[in-house]
Protein backbone atom coordinates (compact mmCIF):
# COMPACT_ATOMS: atom_id res chain seq x y z
CA UNK A 1 0.00 0.00 0.00
CA UNK A 2 1.32 3.62 -0.47
CA UNK A 3 0.70 6.66 1.06
CA UNK A 4 0.77 8.86 -2.41
CA UNK A 5 -1.34 7.83 -5.44
CA UNK A 6 0.21 6.87 -8.74
CA UNK A 7 0.16 9.13 -11.41
CA UNK A 8 -2.44 7.67 -14.14
CA UNK A 9 -2.07 9.86 -17.29
CA UNK A 10 0.64 8.39 -19.41
CA UNK A 11 0.06 5.71 -17.79
CA UNK A 12 2.74 3.56 -20.14
CA UNK A 13 5.44 5.95 -19.30
CA UNK A 14 5.13 5.23 -15.57
CA UNK A 15 8.75 4.69 -14.27
CA UNK A 16 7.74 1.40 -11.89
CA UNK A 17 11.25 1.10 -10.09
CA UNK A 18 14.66 3.24 -9.83
CA UNK A 19 15.09 7.12 -8.88
CA UNK A 20 11.90 7.98 -10.45
CA UNK A 21 10.12 5.06 -9.63
CA UNK A 22 6.68 4.68 -8.30
CA UNK A 23 7.80 1.81 -6.16
CA UNK A 24 10.45 0.76 -3.36
CA UNK A 25 11.59 -2.88 -3.96
CA UNK A 26 9.29 -4.05 -1.89
CA UNK A 27 6.52 -2.70 -3.21
CA UNK A 28 7.73 -3.66 -6.63
CA UNK A 29 8.03 -7.53 -5.26
CA UNK A 30 4.58 -7.29 -4.25
CA UNK A 31 3.51 -5.86 -7.33
CA UNK A 32 5.10 -8.19 -9.48
CA UNK A 33 3.76 -10.60 -7.40
CA UNK A 34 0.09 -9.53 -7.91
CA UNK A 35 0.55 -9.74 -11.40
CA UNK A 36 2.23 -13.00 -11.77
CA UNK A 37 -1.15 -14.11 -10.23
CA UNK A 38 -3.42 -12.28 -11.90
CA UNK A 39 -1.85 -13.67 -15.28
CA UNK A 40 -2.15 -17.34 -14.05
CA UNK A 41 -5.48 -16.64 -13.07
CA UNK A 42 -6.95 -15.24 -16.08
CA UNK A 43 -4.64 -16.98 -18.79
CA UNK A 44 -3.60 -20.51 -16.90
CA UNK A 45 -0.28 -19.08 -17.89
CA UNK A 46 2.95 -19.71 -15.04
CA UNK A 47 5.21 -16.85 -15.55
CA UNK A 48 8.21 -15.29 -13.87
CA UNK A 49 8.48 -11.49 -13.42
CA UNK A 50 11.76 -12.03 -11.31
CA UNK A 51 13.57 -14.14 -13.34
CA UNK A 52 17.24 -13.95 -13.92
CA UNK A 53 16.21 -13.40 -17.53
CA UNK A 54 13.89 -10.75 -15.60
CA UNK A 55 16.63 -8.85 -13.80
CA UNK A 56 20.01 -9.53 -15.91
CA UNK A 57 18.54 -7.50 -18.77
CA UNK A 58 20.32 -4.18 -20.05
CA UNK A 59 17.47 -2.57 -20.04
CA UNK A 60 15.27 -3.29 -17.00
CA UNK A 61 11.59 -4.20 -17.72
CA UNK A 62 10.70 -2.56 -14.47
CA UNK A 63 11.53 0.98 -15.40
CA UNK A 64 8.73 1.31 -17.00
CA UNK A 65 5.25 0.15 -17.48
CA UNK A 66 5.51 -0.23 -21.22
CA UNK A 67 8.51 -2.30 -20.83
CA UNK A 68 7.14 -4.52 -18.18
CA UNK A 69 4.18 -4.97 -20.23
CA UNK A 70 6.30 -6.10 -23.54
CA UNK A 71 8.53 -8.61 -21.22
CA UNK A 72 5.12 -10.11 -20.10
CA UNK A 73 4.08 -10.81 -23.79
CA UNK A 74 7.73 -11.96 -24.28
CA UNK A 75 7.10 -14.43 -21.47
CA UNK A 76 3.92 -15.61 -22.48
CA UNK A 77 4.70 -15.94 -25.84
CA UNK A 78 7.69 -18.20 -25.00
CA UNK A 79 5.74 -20.39 -23.09
CA UNK A 80 2.95 -20.90 -25.58
CA UNK A 81 5.60 -22.18 -27.76
CA UNK A 82 7.12 -24.34 -25.12
CA UNK A 83 3.62 -25.49 -24.66
CA UNK A 84 2.89 -26.24 -27.89
CA UNK A 85 6.03 -28.37 -28.98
Amino acid sequence: RRDEKIPTENLLDISLYGDAGVFDSMHLVNFLTLVEEAIEDEFDVEISLTSEKAVSRRVSPFSRVSRLIEFIEEEMNENAETTAA
